[in-house]
């Protein structure tokens, strides 16, 4: 495969999802707010409330309809830009995605229709029905893309049958249950909450400032600010059980988010700024809160993460044992009647995955040497300055986010007083 290939599909593919993510959590957080704008509006039969909750549903639709043109884009794209990543996990990765379709897409396709043509056809009950099904549709979608998603960066509930040379479902349960998919679907969910909460406490600000659509804009600025709050609140709450599934699904993740490269007594200690050196492997100039990521990460006074170095030794070892399930493959492949090596490779077989990272360096990773070993274990480690940063720079949007919001909360409440 041509690398320039390889770097023009990533490129495509990375380009049409962060298109398609521009519309999905405002869409997800307006169908919720939709509801609750209707509910009022049910419950005091006041017109200002129909009328603002049309206006919303509007704003919905649009982005409903460009999430979904480019949805259907990223689609085809699994086929074609990694038909063989589709074809080598599609018994896993293609079950969520199908029940996506037919379970949450179709869900919110067929009500969607009736909840903007419905409005002088259904009761008032009725619609508000259909208004909640829309948003049920909404979140299932995300609660099956991110079950795909969390497979991915947590492997569970598959295994790798060498008769077939794909990866296939062995327990379907552990897949939907996989605790990373799940803690990330909390969080994504309310993080896009607090995307479509600012966007409609924006609109409605600049409405108030301009003295137009005032009591549209009075009452979109109340609900924003009450379930923008509420939002994002949850998003530090949930996000911290996201950290915490890290630390037994994916270690080298969160030692890379926290630039902790040598395991330490615990408990150990948050560094909230510095400069993560990747050629002397520390971190320089750091500020640390002692004993705070032991209690977040593992929740408890003793705990301790474990440093990339550390976890990189553990690589090697699993490198090595991935070469001796990489070796029974290509004998079983010309002799799948072999007892001996079906015995080896089932030995081995869950680490064949970290030999294949020596394809970075040589055709064949059973001609690895101890040193290509170190440097394939070292590729286990992520961008560290990416994600230690990134990671930071989230933090502190989410606590700025609650801050907006709690003084928007707090001016609707004086005012309504």
């Amino acid at each position: 495969m041509d690398p320039g290939v390889v770097d023009l599909s990533r490129l495509q593919f990375a380009a049409t999802a962060l298109y398609h993510f521009l519309f999905v959590p405002l869409t997800l957080g307006l169908s919720m707010m939709l509801v609750i704008m209707e509910s009022v509006y049910v419950m005091t039969n006041r017109p200002e409330w129909r009328v603002t909750t049309r206006f919303w549903g509007k704003i919905f639709g649009i982005n409903f309809v460009l999430g979904v043109a480019t949805g259907l884009t990223m689609e085809f794209q699994f086929g074609t830009n990694w038909s063989y990543f589709s074809h080598y996990v599609g018994d896993i990765f293609g079950a969520p995605l199908a029940i996506e379709g037919l379970m949450a897409f179709f869900l919110e396709a067929t009500f969607v229709g009736l909840m903007f043509f419905g409005w002088d056809r259904l009761s008032k009950l009725g619609h508000l029905i259909v208004t909640f099904m829309v948003a049920l549709g909404t979140n299932l979608s995300a609660l099956w893309i991110l079950i795909a998603n969390g497979w991915m960066q947590n492997p569970v509930g598959a295994s790798f049958n060498p008769d077939t040379m794909r990866m296939e479902v062995t327990d379907f349960d552990a897949v939907l249950f996989n605790p990373v998919a799940q803690a990330k679907f909390v969080h994504t969910v309310s993080a896009g909450y607090v995307c479509a909460s600012v966007v409609v406490l924006g609109v409605s600000a600049f409405w108030l400032l301009k003295g137009r659509f005032l009591p549209i804009a009075r009452r979109s600025m109340t609900v924003a600010a009450a379930f923008g709050l509420a939002s994002s609140l949850s998003v530090v709450v949930l996000g911290d059980e996201s950290g915490y599934a890290l630390t037994d699904n994916q270690k080298m993740k969160l030692a890379a988010i926290e630039a902790v490269w040598h395991t330490e007594p615990g408990p150990s200690g948050l560094t909230l700024f510095g400069y993560p050196d990747t050629v002397a492997r520390e971190t320089r100039y750091k500020v640390e809160i002692p004993w705070l990521l032991g209690l977040i990460a593992t929740r408890s006074l003793d705990g301790t993460v474990t440093g990339m170095s550390e976890l990189v030794l553990k690589a090697q070892d699993r490198i090595a044992s991935g070469v001796i399930a990489y070796d029974a493959v290509q004998r079983l492949k010309v002799n799948p009647n072999d007892v001996a090596q079906r015995a080896r490779f089932e030995a081995h077989k869950r680490d064949l995955g970290y030999a294949l990272l020596l394809k970075r360096q040589m055709a064949d990773p059973r001609t690895a040497t101890p040193q290509q070993i170190e440097v394939a274990a070292w590729d286990t480690v992520p961008n560290v300055g990416l994600l230690f940063w990134s990671f930071r720079i989230m933090a502190a949007i989410g606590f700025a986010m609650i801050a907006l919001f709690a003084t928007a909360f707090t001016l609707c409440s004086l005012r309504m007083h």
